[in-house]
């Protein structure tokens, strides 16, 4: 947590670009795991951390645009509480640490907002991406569903994008925390990286790490030696020698902003001639792509294309791909090889707004705000500002089910080389991946001069220790 100065200052930035109506802001509750009262681990929504700091569930924050003054509803304990959880805060000391001197018990929130509605006041909120806060907000408003996502405000969606995505100092020096806890987690993995180790005895440990120098993990680990398996969460492979394994982990600092990494290097600890050739291809994109990360470029255009070309270029020397590479990029042809996206926001979320961004809502019907806007909400008109954090991840990945689809469709025709192709359908998937802070001089890694091994030299190194 912040000072209360901070989430003050958010809360009345907020209030300046919104310009009136009421902002409701609701924290996460607890889910369930298996019964009632056997749960998830809570992890808070990014948008109330960043307004309201507090990572504890069953809050609710609501602003006044107009006024600037914000409430926090919530419940003291009970003394049956009490029992289960020991001394907790009272809501007016919580609200104290964030700036808030408002506070109410939840049974108020109904009647402070219809209150508002009856009023005409304006009623802003983001787009729910779990069920139970669709439930709520739905009872609190007399909507539907279907009406909810339709009256979503907009405005709000675009004003939070705004300011999460630019990083203040504060939130560049917990974006370093957690990149160190990160860099225990990689190393961690690479010591432990041997013939006859099991997969999820890595996960667990690396997990353990995040857990016991911060929040815990940021998203769950990939640890796998099927990397061409973009997002693989099945742990019980058995490391083999020949075989590449891919860690893709991170951790989040104690204040819940996050890192995410990601290394491949082989379980034998050499790489084969095959493996180093791919490695580099994959290693020249992510040392160059930082460079066009510089504060005005757009990103598809100006950062996620040219790592394309520069993987294109890397296949057409190894003789996987025909013809130019800026041939290859425009027939769309590399989705067959990274079949996603060169990076994405981070903050407080690993994913960082991305609760409210394309792939939770159709940005078509947006489309002129979008571009106006220009937030990592939506990639296809992400304009990088300075302070921008974004991930660099360019990967190469033989996918066999991929391979064998576009080959029958007749797709990249004179461009791929299906035939050299097959030889690699046993290869697995590479990716190299950290986290970059824009700047108007390009991309800088967080992390400094500390950084986790990279290079095939540093990586065999290591793993000989």
């Amino acid at each position: 947590m912040f000072s209360a100065t901070t989430y003050t200052a958010r809360r009345a930035e907020l209030c300046r670009r919104i310009g009136g109506g009421l902002i409701l802001i609701p924290g996460n509750g607890e889910a369930s795991y298996n019964y009632p009262n056997n749960t998830y681990h809570f992890r808070q929504d990014g948008t109330f951390l960043y307004y309201f700091g507090l990572n504890l569930p069953q809050f609710f924050g609501v602003i006044d645009a107009a006024t600037g003054e914000a409430t926090l509803f919530g419940d003291d304990v009970t003394v049956d509480d009490i029992i289960w959880m020991g001394p907790q805060p009272t809501v007016v000391e919580l609200g104290a640490q964030v700036g808030v001197a408002s506070t109410m018990p939840t049974s108020a929130l109904a009647q402070f907002v219809a209150t508002a509605v009856a009023s005409g006041q304006k009623v802003h909120y983001l787009p729910p991406y779990r069920g139970k806060t669709t439930l709520q907000l739905c009872s609190l408003l007399g909507l539907t569903p279907e009406q909810l996502m339709k009256g979503m405000s907009v405005d709000l969606m675009f004003a939070v994008a705004q300011m999460r995505e630019t990083k203040s100092a504060e939130e560049i020096e917990a974006l370093e925390r957690a990149f160190h806890i990160g860099y225990d987690m990689h190393t961690t993995a690479m010591k432990m990286c041997r013939a006859g180790v099991v997969e999820r005895e890595i996960a667990g440990a690396i997990e353990g790490i995040a857990l016991g120098q911060g929040a815990g993990i940021s998203f769950t680990s990939i640890v796998s030696q099927h990397g061409e398996t973009l997002h693989n969460h099945n742990y019980n492979g058995t490391l083999e020698n020949g075989r590449l394994l891919l860690v893709d982990a991170g951790a989040e600092s104690v204040e819940n902003y996050c890192s995410d990494h990601t290394r491949t290097y082989p379980v034998s600890g050499k790489f084969t001639d095959k493996q180093r050739d791919i490695y580099n291809i994959v290693l020249a994109a992510h040392q160059l792509s930082p460079q066009n990360m510089r504060t005005g470029a757009m990103y598809m255009e100006d950062v996620h294309r040219k790592a394309l070309i520069i993987l294109a270029e890397g296949l057409r020397g190894v003789g996987l791909i025909n013809g130019s590479a800026e041939d290859a990029v425009a027939a769309g042809a590399m989705y067959l090889f990274m079949p996603h996206g060169l990076s994405h926001g981070m903050g407080i979320d690993v994913h960082d707004c991305e609760a409210m961004g394309e792939r939770s809502y159709d940005f078509s019907a947006i489309a002129e705000r979008a571009a106006e806007s220009a937030t990592c909400i939506h990639r296809a008109t992400w304009r990088l500002r300075a302070g921008t954090v974004m991930s660099n991840e360019p990967g190469i990945y033989f996918i066999p089910a991929l391979i064998d689809k576009s080959r029958a469709e007749g797709l990249y025709k004179g461009i791929v080389n299906y035939d050299k192709l097959d030889s690699y359908r046993d290869f697995g998937g590479i990716r190299i991946e950290d986290d970059i802070i824009v700047t108007d001089n390009g991309g800088r890694v967080i992390g400094g001069d500390k950084k986790i091994p990279v290079t095939v030299e540093e990586l065999e190194a290591f793993l000989s220790r």
